[in-house]
């Protein structure tokens, strides 16, 4: 508060930013005072933060250094990994004494830049470093749609589908700026693959996907062949029987989106 009031003037604004401070929380029907904090949610907690890190980063760039920070999220970069930990004890002296902040040590570290995540974005280990998707964040989408591919076996494709794509956009907005495409290709190919997966549980017995199969104009020697295999469903989503009637073309007509596609829709639209 005291920081605000070095700037606004208007003690109707003070007034008012305290009291939305000091809003109690309701915790099972009950309010109960605030003592730290803002109101989970609220557009005044990322302007608060900017209001109180702004010193940080007016320090970070007397120094020279060279950082981002989103919120309380910071990297900062140097040259070496001695400078590396001067930097982290310098600067935990300075939130703790100046600012009056805790720094969560669990989470921080003096590492390479590959080695650590900020925003879901890392970099690649290179003499030219690019931005990559880290790997916990490819594995957080596979979480995600997780939920989708069991509700998946009970509704039908298309339903599927339009929830699939909310998500794909969503990603592949956010993603934009990754240069490297690999992983997305290799996260694109993998969801197709669990939309052929669905189709071939929903199939259910071998006599269903044998005529299924049929219908969709295969050989009827590649049909039972394909049909009655015994792998089980995640294989069998992969045999080169079902992707011939369910390739990417047939499932982009049914309204998937591609992953990368979306990607390359977003990077080169910036």
């Amino acid at each position: 508060m005291s920081r605000i009031a070095r700037r606004v003037k208007d003690k109707r604004v003070l007034r008012l930013v305290r009291r939305y401070l000091q809003a109690g929380i309701m915790i099972d029907g009950l309010s109960t005072p605030r003592t730290e904090g803002t109101p989970q949610g609220s557009p005044l907690s990322p302007l608060l933060s900017n209001i109180l890190l702004d010193e940080l980063d007016k320090e970070l760039e007397a120094r020279g250094h060279r950082f981002c920070r989103y919120a309380d999220d910071v990297t900062v970069y140097v040259k070496s990994e001695a400078a590396g930990k001067r930097v982290m004890d310098s600067l935990e002296k300075f939130l703790t004494k100046r600012l009056r902040l805790i720094v969560n040590r669990e989470k921080s570290a003096v590492a390479r830049p590959w080695e650590r995540t900020f925003l879901g974005y890392s970099f690649t280990r290179e003499a030219r470093p690019r931005t990559r998707i880290s790997p916990k964040s490819m594995e957080r989408l596979k979480q995600k749609l997780k939920p989708e591919w069991k509700k998946g076996r009970g509704r039908s494709v298309k339903a599927t589908i339009v929830r699939l794509n909310q998500i794909i956009i969503g990603w592949a907005s956010y993603y934009r700026l990754a240069e490297l495409v690999w992983p997305i290709k290799k996260l694109d190919s993998w969801i197709r693959r669990r939309i052929r997966w669905i189709i071939w549980r929903q199939w259910k017995t071998p006599k269903t996907r044998l005529k299924k199969l049929l219908k969709m104009g295969m050989p009827y020697h590649v049909a039972k062949a394909t049909a009655y295999n015994n792998a089980g469903p995640w294989r069998a989503s992969g045999l080169p029987g079902l992707q011939a009637v369910y390739p990417n073309k047939v499932l982009k007509q049914m309204g998937l989106r591609s992953l990368l596609d979306e990607y390359r829709r977003f990077a080169y639209s910036m």
